[in-house]
């Protein structure tokens, strides 16, 4: 396998969580979104979306980290990282929607460049806008934790897909330092996860 992927991009941090979770073996082609390397012509042939990442498997090339994801999981299913009940897998789905369509896409590298580069925001107002979505997400995040069917992780005493969507994105806070004193729910996943070694590698200072 070969992954596309940028270093920093949480959606390629899920994918790369997921690929060491599962054990498989893939090559990482990183790509400079700062550069706009994304947007060159030999990549836009891979994904013409020109995001990042992509997954080429077998010469079919998939887009869309969630939809990677359970490719990965459908493909490769152990361990899974979607619950066997439907109920269960709907809360892992909904808990990684949450932070993968309601946080990530408001805060993610092309809407920060957008801030900087043709509005003009300047710095200390460009991180209120990255801290006011992430406190947005966060708090209702911290709340559906707060369920019993929460254990360990974010669904029950084994990692999910949704804790392949949690971990990037308080990596991300702490880089925007974002006081997450108000989430101790989301700090215990995170540090249960980042004891994982399959979570520790795919952290984009060990990349």
């Amino acid at each position: 396998m070969k992954l596309y992927e940028a270093v920093r991009s949480s959606a390629s941090f899920r994918v790369r969580i997921a690929l060491n979770l599962k054990g498989l073996q893939y090559e990482s082609v990183p790509l400079d979104l700062r550069k706009g390397a994304h947007h060159a012509a030999e990549y836009a042939r891979v994904n013409p979306a020109q995001a990042v990442p992509a997954l080429v498997d077998g010469g079919h090339t998939l887009a869309q980290s969630m939809a990677i994801v359970e490719y990965l999981d459908e493909t490769y299913p152990r361990p899974p990282l979607l619950p066997a009940a439907p109920l269960e897998r709907a809360r892992v789905r909904a808990l990684s929607q949450l932070i993968s369509c309601d946080i990530h896409p408001v805060d993610n590298l092309r809407v920060l460049l957008f801030l900087e580069r043709e509005l003009r925001v300047e710095e200390p107002d460009r991180d209120r806008w990255y801290h006011h979505w992430i406190h947005e997400g966060f708090g209702a995040l911290e709340q559906i934790l707060a369920e019993p069917a929460t254990g360990t992780f974010c669904q029950g005493d084994a990692p999910t897909m949704a804790d392949c969507c949690l971990v990037p994105q308080v990596v991300n806070a702490l880089r925007f330092k974002v006081d997450l004193g108000n989430y101790p729910r989301i700090v215990r996943v995170h540090e249960a996860c980042m004891k994982i070694d399959a979570f520790a590698r795919a952290h984009p200072d060990r990349q």
